[in-house]
């Protein structure tokens, strides 16, 4: 994908990463490090938002015992996996949790969880607004409820905003990537079918670029 990103791009763009970059796979923390280095050497041209899954690793951390112990019901085996830490198939019955998050903070490299906790819920330019998981078509884009840029709006996709601004957006898995009345649907579940969208927005036009594992 960054290859053909390279191919179309002026030298101008900056590029924003919608989150999830975890539990979707094997490598984890691999992707994981690379956006963490890409956006401390260029902090000014990448851009990594928040997604749920990050929220869930993190709520592991911090409540390992208690609510975040749903993570690993959610891809949270596979991360743990990619940072050598096996899990137990009784891990929450048996109290292993703990101990899991705890192994977890050590093997996270430092100041990968500082960066987890500080990166943004959206990001705007003009019209565009880059979030997540979706925004209330209700409300402003400046005046948005965090667990809805994380977690999703039930009126976000099936009702369209009354003003001009565009959300692009993930989270919600499509079968073909596309703008659909005020949002740009790019999530095009590359974990389940091995296809990575992303979109070339620059005035007045969007383009998808797709590629295939």
């Amino acid at each position: 994908m960054f290859a053909r990103l390279d191919e179309v791009a002026r030298g101008d763009e900056i590029c924003v990463f919608l989150g999830d970059y975890v539990d979707r796979g094997p490598q984890s923390r691999e992707v994981l490090l690379l956006l963490y280095k890409l956006s401390q050497s260029t902090p000014e041209r990448v851009i990594c938002l928040m997604g749920n899954h990050e929220r869930m690793l993190l709520d592991f951390i911090d409540d390992p015992a208690g609510v975040g112990a749903g993570w690993l019901h959610n891809g949270g085996v596979e991360t743990l996996s990619s940072f050598g830490i096996e899990v137990p198939k009784d891990a929450i019955q048996s109290g292993a949790t703990v101990d899991l998050a705890q192994r977890l903070e050590k093997a996270l490299p430092k100041g990968l969880q500082e960066w987890l906790r500080t990166l943004p819920r959206q990001w705007s330019t003009g019209n565009i607004h880059c979030v997540h998981a979706a925004m209330s078509p209700k409300r402003p884009p400046d005046d948005q409820r965090g667990t809805v840029l994380l977690w999703g709006h039930p009126d976000f996709l099936t009702t369209p905003r009354s003003d001009d601004n565009i959300v692009v957006h993930g989270h919600t898995v499509v079968r073909q990537a596309g703008m659909s009345g005020n949002r740009i649907a790019v999530d095009t579940g590359a974990h389940l079918t091995g296809r990575l969208t992303a979109a070339h927005i620059t005035l007045g036009q969007c383009r998808f670029i797709e590629v295939r594992s």
